[in-house]
């Protein structure tokens, strides 16, 4: 009686795991989120000084899989945050596997809302404490032992200064930037005004103009001495990190845009037109681009590389459909 009464209950079990709900019944399925690109991906963004997780980010019960053992950390660029930065980005990556967490750091704690809900104002050494206390809370919640990085404009450049300066090198596997400047910008002839003003000793009431405001400005700016300290000792590139540099011609924001190369062993250097040459995504626009997407998915996963195609329908961007 006991025998036959296990066989009819294994024959219940067998039966409900046949049935097409049952994973269902049993575990909740993982969500696959919409990605936009381009302006409606901008559009999504828009009111994004509501500083919330973009989708895709921030579980803070997300495990690692071996396929994507490392949590990757996005960060945003100047006078963005999280919401607006990643709308793309996000739930790519989480839709890939991906353990995905976001931040908006570097706030400046006497702007008047909304201006309170953007980020990257603060002087980059102290937004990169504040990136090193985030990678110690992804790393505690989800075991990892290294995170990668996908930071965009200032993203690009300030998590560097946690990994070379603040212990982060331990941490940072994998460092992908979009629009970057190693060498600063001369937007507008900015750098050599402020070049000028330091050159007279007048460094002092530059720094009082723009730090109430914003205390990293100065700092992108071309000849700047946080740039000089970035690229002292060799260079920016720190051993054993790998990093990747996304560039476009037309980066209105980064001048020259090869402010953006990294001329370093480990460091691999793309401009977007150099593939594409039909691709005109500008320095916002490339966080919401579709080949922009199809070279970081590339960059953080090497062993799965793909061509990138230059024309990719809505439903193939990812280039993993």
């Amino acid at each position: 009686m006991i025998g036959r009464r296990w066989v009819v209950v294994a024959l219940a079990l067998a039966a409900l795991v046949a049935w097409p709900g049952a994973a269902r019944a049993f575990a909740a399925e993982k969500p696959h989120y919409p990605v936009p690109y381009g302006p409606a991906a901008r559009s999504a963004g828009q009111g994004g000084h509501v500083d919330v997780s973009p989708p895709g980010s921030n579980d803070w019960d997300c495990k690692p899989g071996r396929a994507h053992p490392n949590p990757v950390v996005l960060v945003h660029g100047l006078s963005a945050n999280q919401t607006e930065n990643w709308q793309t980005i996000a739930p790519l990556l989480a839709n890939e596997g991906y353990c995905v967490f976001s931040l908006t750091y570097g706030r400046n704690p006497l702007a008047p809302p909304p201006l309170d809900q953007v980020g990257g104002l603060r002087p980059m050494e102290d937004s990169a404490r504040e990136l090193s206390g985030f990678v110690d809370r992804v790393r505690r919640a989800t075991g990892a032992e290294k995170v990668d990085i996908v930071g965009h404009s200032e993203g690009s450049l300030m998590p560097n200064y946690y990994v070379k300066f603040l212990g982060g090198k331990r941490f940072v596997d994998r460092y992908v930037g979009m629009t970057p400047l190693w060498d600063g910008t001369q937007t507008a002839g900015l750098a050599l005004v402020n070049n000028t003003a330091t050159g007279l000793g007048l460094g002092p009431v530059a720094d009082a103009g723009f730090a109430p405001v914003c205390g990293s400005c100065r700092q992108f700016l071309h000849g700047s001495e946080f740039l000089a300290k970035m690229s002292s000792g060799g260079g920016p590139a720190v051993p054993g990190v790998t990093y990747t540099m996304i560039m476009t011609r037309y980066d209105e924001l980064v001048v020259p845009y090869t402010s953006g190369y990294l001329r370093a062993k480990n460091a691999t250097n793309i401009v977007l037109q150099d593939r594409c040459p039909n691709d005109l995504a500008e320095h916002a626009a490339v966080a919401v681009d579709p080949v922009t997407a199809q070279h970081i998915l590339n960059a953080l996963d090497p062993s799965d590389r793909r061509p990138v195609d230059c024309f990719a329908t809505s439903a193939q961007r990812s280039g993993r459909d």
